[in-house]
């Protein structure tokens, strides 16, 4: 199998009221392909899905999970896989660059939207 351009994307968590410096010790980490631009390969993933995992990591307490792409072309992690609880979405997944210093936002199981880092991207 090809490699698809598959690359493991640390996210950590950036300014807020909170944290005005951000937080290394909450965030996420996860393994999607990425094209020649660094926007995540929807073709791509369907090729290689089950490898396209995450782990969110907050303070010590650690979920996986999965990376999925639902239908109307969103991006979400799914940490439930049998479905009872809520995906946590990206905010624009599709549109946006994993590039180191970017930042992406995502809305937890609980609603709330955070921003985050683009800590670093390198090949899986």
């Amino acid at each position: 199998m090809q490699n698809l351009g598959l690359m493991k994307i640390r996210l950590t968590l950036a300014r807020t009221k909170e944290f005005p410096d951000g937080s290394t010790l909450r965030g996420y980490e996860f393994k999607a392909p990425l094209d020649a631009n660094g926007h995540i390969d929807a073709d791509a993933w369907k090729q290689s899905r089950h490898l396209c995992r995450v782990r969110r990591f907050w303070d010590g307490n650690d979920e996986t999970g999965l990376l999925l792409h639902r239908p109307g072309g969103s991006w979400a992690f799914v940490y439930d896989i049998a479905g009872g609880d809520d995906p946590e979405a990206g905010y624009r997944f599709g549109a946006h660059a994993f590039l180191p210093g970017e930042y992406v936002s995502i809305r937890d199981d609980d609603g709330v939207l955070n921003t985050f880092q683009v800590a670093s991207v390198q090949p899986a």
